[in-house]
C-alpha cells in the first residue's frame, strides 16, 4: 500500500508529461474523442480540487481516525484520510465544525459553544502533528499555496449557528477560531433563522440573524445558506453585501427534498454572484425509495428519542450508534455519480457554469455506488468530460467559482 502524500501528485506529473505528446484538447464544450483514462486522471491531479463540506472532525472525535492512514470505508465509518485525498486527487476541504441542536437557552447555548472550541482543538490538534501533510489555512490562496507544495489545505467552516447563541461577539470568537463559514442552521431553528425542516418562526431570519450576516460581511466570512428555509435564503442574499455559498445543497426540481434549492432560489443565488456546492448525500440526489420495515424502525427510532436532550456525550453516541445500527441492517439503495452530476447539469443549465461547485458531505452519510469515498473522486471528472464539459468548466466546477466568492467575501471585508 502506498500512502505517500506526495506519490500522487508525482504520479500525476508523470502523467501530465506523458499525455502532453497526445492530442488532449477541449474546444467549447466538446471533448476530444481521443481522450483517455489516463488523461482524465492526469487532468484531474494536475487541478485545484476543492470540497467545501465534510465531516470528518466527527470521526476524529467519535472513531479517533488517524488521518495520515488508509482506512477502508467498509470497515470504518471514514470517508476521508490524507492518503485517500491523494489518491482522489482532493487538494482542499472545508472540515464542517458540527454540533448537535440543544436547548436554546443561555445555559444551552454556553455549552454547545463550548462543545464547538473542543472539536476546534481536537482539530488543530491532530493536523499539527501532520505538518508534513496539511495545514489549516484561513485564505482563499492558501489552497493554492499548499497545493504547490504537495500539502493539503484543511479550511473550517461551522455548520449550524447555534453556537452563536444570541451574542454577536462569538461570530468574531469563531473567526479568531479560523472558522470561514458559518452554516447559519442546522435541521431546526436557532436563534439565527428558520431551518428548511422545521416549522416558521421568524419567516427566515430573526433580527440577531441579520446582525449576524452583517458582522460575517465585516470580517470576511461567507454565508452558508445550506439547511436554511427558502425565506431564510431569500433573506440572506438581500441582505449580505458579498456573495452567499450553499456549502453542501442539490437541485430541488431533480429532488424534491427541503433541503434542497428551488429553481427560483438558485437564480437568485447566481444573480448575486453566489455559488451551489453540490451535495453527495443520497437523499438530496434521488427520492429515497420506499422500504416498509426500515421506515417502520426509523419512525419508531425518531420516537423514542424525541425531547431527549442529545448534547451530553453519552446521549449523543448512543443516538448516533442506533441510527448507525439501523443503516447497516437497512442499506439505502446508493445513487450513482451520473445521478448527482444531473444536478449539475441542471444547474449549470440553469444559472450558468459559474455558480457550481462540489461539497461532498463526506463523513455526514454521503456516499455514491461509484464514489463512495474521498478516493473515487475522480469518477466525478471522469463524468463531467463524458457529458462533454470543457477543461475550463470543471476546473471552475473543482474550485474556481468557489474560490471567486471566498476572494469576493475577503475583498469586501477588507473595503469595509
Amino acid at each position: 500500500m502506498i500512502n505517500s502524500p506526495s506519490f500522487y501528485k508525482v504520479l500525476s506529473l508523470v502523467l501530465t508529461s506523458l499525455v502532453s505528446l497526445l492530442v488532449f484538447t477541449c474546444v467549447g464544450t466538446e471533448v476530444n474523442t481521443s481522450t483517455t483514462e489516463a488523461d482524465i486522471l492526469a487532468f484531474h491531479h494536475s487541478i485545484l480540487t476543492i470540497d467545501t463540506h465534510v465531516d470528518t472532525p466527527l470521526r476524529l472525535k467519535y472513531e479517533g481516525i488517524d488521518l495520515s492512514q488508509h482506512h477502508d470505508p467498509h470497515e470504518y465509518n471514514s470517508k476521508l484520510d490524507f492518503p485517500r485525498m491523494d489518491k482522489g486527487g482532493l487538494d482542499a476541504v472545508f472540515f464542517a465544525i458540527w454540533t448537535p441542536q440543544g436547548a436554546r437557552t443561555d445555559s444551552g447555548h454556553s455549552a454547545i459553544k463550548q462543545q464547538a472550541l473542543d472539536i476546534l482543538d481536537l482539530v488543530e490538534t491532530k493536523i499539527s502533528k501532520l505538518p508534513q501533510l496539511a495545514e489549516i489555512v484561513t485564505h482563499s490562496q492558501d489552497a493554492s499555496r499548499l497545493q504547490a507544495l504537495g500539502k493539503h489545505a484543511i479550511y473550517l467552516g461551522l455548520e449550524n449557528g447555534y453556537p452563536i447563541g444570541t451574542d454577536i461577539q462569538n461570530v468574531d470568537l469563531f473567526y479568531q477560531r479560523g472558522i470561514r463559514y458559518i452554516t447559519l442552521c442546522h435541521m431546526t431553528n436557532n436563534e439565527i433563522c428558520d431551518s428548511s425542516n422545521d416549522t416558521t418562526e421568524y419567516g427566515g431570519l430573526s433580527p440577531f440573524g441579520m446582525e449576524v450576516i452583517e458582522r460575517m460581511n465585516q470580517l470576511g466570512m461567507m454565508v452558508d445558506i445550506s439547511h436554511t428555509s427558502e425565506a431564510t435564503v431569500e433573506q440572506a442574499v438581500a441582505i449580505s453585501r458579498a456573495p452567499v455559498i450553499a456549502s453542501h445543497s442539490c437541485s430541488k426540481t431533480m429532488c424534491d427534498n427541503p433541503r434542497n434549492l428551488s429553481d427560483s432560489l438558485l437564480t437568485l443565488i447566481a444573480a448575486r454572484g453566489g455559488v451551489v456546492q453540490m451535495c453527495l448525500l443520497s437523499d438530496y440526489i434521488t427520492p429515497d425509495p420506499l422500504q416498509e420495515a426500515r421506515d417502520s424502525v426509523r419512525a419508531a427510532l425518531k420516537q423514542k428519542w424525541r425531547g431527549i436532550d442529545r448534547q451530553s456525550d453519552m446521549n449523543r453516541e448512543a443516538y448516533r450508534l442506533e441510527w448507525s445500527e439501523l443503516n447497516r441492517f437497512f442499506p439505502r439503495e446508493l445513487p450513482s455519480v451520473a445521478d448527482a452530476v444531473d444536478h449539475i447539469d441542471h444547474m449549470v443549465e440553469l444559472v450558468g457554469i459559474d455558480h457550481v461547485g462540489i461539497g461532498t458531505d463526506f463523513d455526514g452519510g454521503a456516499a455514491l455506488s461509484d464514489c463512495f469515498d474521498v478516493s473515487e473522486l475522480p469518477n466525478i471528472t471522469r463524468e463531467l468530460f463524458k457529458r462533454g464539459y470543457s477543461k475550463s468548466d470543471i476546473r471552475k466546477i473543482w474550485s474556481g467559482n468557489l474560490m471567486r466568492v471566498f476572494t469576493r467575501v475577503e475583498q469586501l471585508a477588507v473595503t469595509h
